[in-house]
Parts: C-alpha cells; sequence; structure tokens
C-alpha cells in the first residue's frame, strides 16, 4: 500500500475530519503537524497552498479534505493507495 502523509494543525476541523475518515477506511498514515509557523512556511514553499491539511500519496500532493473526499466518492482514493 501507498504511504500517506497527513500535513496537519492542531486547530484545524478539516484536519480532523481527513484523519478520522482514514481511519474509518482503516488507511494508514503518518501525521505531520505543522502549527509551528515555520513548519507552515516551509510547507507552503513546497506546495504553494497556504491551508491545511495537505494530504499526500507516495510524495504526490492530493490535496485537502475536499479533495480526499470527491476521490474516495469516485472509486480513486484506493486506486491511488494500490488497494
Amino acid at each position: 500500500m501507498a504511504k500517506v502523509k497527513v500535513y496537519t494543525t492542531s486547530y484545524c476541523p478539516f484536519c480532523d475530519a481527513a484523519k478520522a475518515h482514514l481511519q474509518r477506511r482503516n488507511i494508514p498514515f503518518e501525521e505531520i503537524d505543522v502549527t509551528d509557523d515555520a513548519a507552515k512556511q516551509a510547507l507552503k514553499q513546497r506546495t504553494g497552498w497556504r491551508t491545511v491539511p495537505q494530504i499526500f500519496i507516495d510524495d504526490e500532493l492530493i490535496g485537502g479534505y475536499q479533495e480526499l473526499m470527491s476521490l474516495d466518492a469516485r472509486g480513486e482514493l484506493a486506486k491511488k493507495l494500490g488497494a
């Protein structure tokens, strides 16, 4: 199965929702907390995105919570995960 990384902050309800969805689907993931301004700035430099969550599958940015849910609804999340 592909590696999933979820970049979050401690005060983000969409981050919590994305993590809960992955847990419900039994998809293992690594959470990286970017609450610290320097970490958040480094992530923004990497992706150009200012918002979280930022969800990566095998180092490919798939987007945030809405994109995660859309991929799953279309059946494409399982394909990307190699499941």
